[in-house]
């Protein structure tokens, strides 16, 4: 069964169980639902949180000993989005441009907002081309995967390189090159040297083991294009679900931010549960303890280069609303961080 399939039957079961269970008893222990992400560093904390159950630990600090927290196998913006907004899970993990797009849609119904930012971090644009220098230099045998078409990071990033070269009326230049893949489908099909796409935009560690081939290079990484450390990954929930479980929304802050904390000062321990998370991937430790320790990884609760996603997204007319700071986007909880 293909990966997009997989996920699929996931979700449907998913919404099959929210559907059937219908309201929960007061009496009964509460729930918290998050599904695990794409993988990847970018979403390393969120393992961290489970496997030190850190969530449960800090609800019970909070008055909720009897906290439940269901990790969902559920990957890909379009189907998270589908899933916190049908109530299958309560918080959702993704890149700022993904996010925007939901804050936007929601704006005068559900109210998406982000509780928080997860990981900063490059997202790098590799090629087997050897010609393939640049965007200037894509041709119309090319094809560049990522996570998703037109709302992905490295969608909206070459939107705005597009956009300096040709105008904001042709800032869609270059999605006719890109197709939607997984990063470890991308990097089988980058490395493997089938045809299939001629470059990948990726992310740590992914990035990381396409460049052990002599044969790849990095054409552009988003930091070039952001002028500094953007957001990568970040956590968001209705303001429904905030609002009749502020407890729990706080325990999961607590929880994220204490494992950014453990992953800052272990970076051993980081790189092991990442490892277990990616074992099919010919990742050793020693790889993923470089990749954690690069300087250009952040792991911060602080979001960063978020409102400069938004104003490009509202100036093409993706977002019709446009925020007047990064905290309208954000839960009150976080405002006191240095953002951006």
């Amino acid at each position: 069964m293909s990966r997009v399939k997989c996920q699929a039957l996931i979700l449907t079961v998913v919404l099959m169980f929210s559907a059937c269970s219908g309201g929960r008893d007061a009496s009964q222990p509460p729930v918290v639902r998050i599904p695990r992400g794409a993988g990847g560093v970018g979403f390393l904390p969120l393992l961290v949180m489970e496997q030190n159950k850190l969530i449960e630990k800090h609800a019970a600090s909070l008055g909720m000993p009897g906290l439940e927290v269901k990790w969902v196998d559920l990957g890909g913006p379009s189907a998270m989005n589908d899933a916190l907004l049908s109530g299958a899970v309560d918080f959702i993990a993704a890149g700022p441009p993904a996010f925007l797009v939901l804050w936007d849609r929601t704006h005068d119904s559900a109210k998406v907002m982000g509780v928080a930012a997860i990981t900063s971090l490059p997202m790098y644009l590799n090629t087997s081309r050897n010609s393939f220098k640049s965007l200037d230099n894509v041709t119309s045998s090319d094809k560049i995967a990522m996570t998703a078409i037109k709302v992905s990071i490295p969608a909206i990033v070459m939107q705005m390189v597009a956009a300096e070269k040709y105008g904001l009326k042709d800032a869609a230049h270059f999605d006719r090159y890109t197709i939607s893949m997984t990063h470890p489908d991308g990097v089988i099909a980058l490395l493997g040297g089938s045809g299939a796409i001629s470059a990948h935009f990726t992310s740590p560690p992914f990035h990381q083991r396409e460049l052990k081939d002599p044969h790849i290079h990095t054409v552009m990484t988003t930091d070039d294009v952001m002028k500094g450390s953007t957001t990568f990954t970040m956590l968001s929930t209705t303001t429904a679900f905030r609002d009749s479980n502020p407890k729990a929304t706080q325990a999961v802050l607590a929880a994220l931010e204490e494992a950014n904390a453990m992953i800052r000062a272990d970076k051993k321990m980081a790189a092991s549960a990442l490892l277990a998370s990616t074992t099919e991937s010919g990742f050793s430790l020693q790889d993923l303890q470089e990749v954690v320790e690069d300087p250009a990884v952040k792991f911060t609760t602080t979001p960063e280069n978020v409102m400069k996603y938004a104003e490009f997204m509202h100036r093409i007319g993706t977002l019709e609303h446009l925020p007047a700071s990064w905290q309208d986007l954000f839960f009150a909880d976080i405002h006191a961080a240095p953002g951006s």
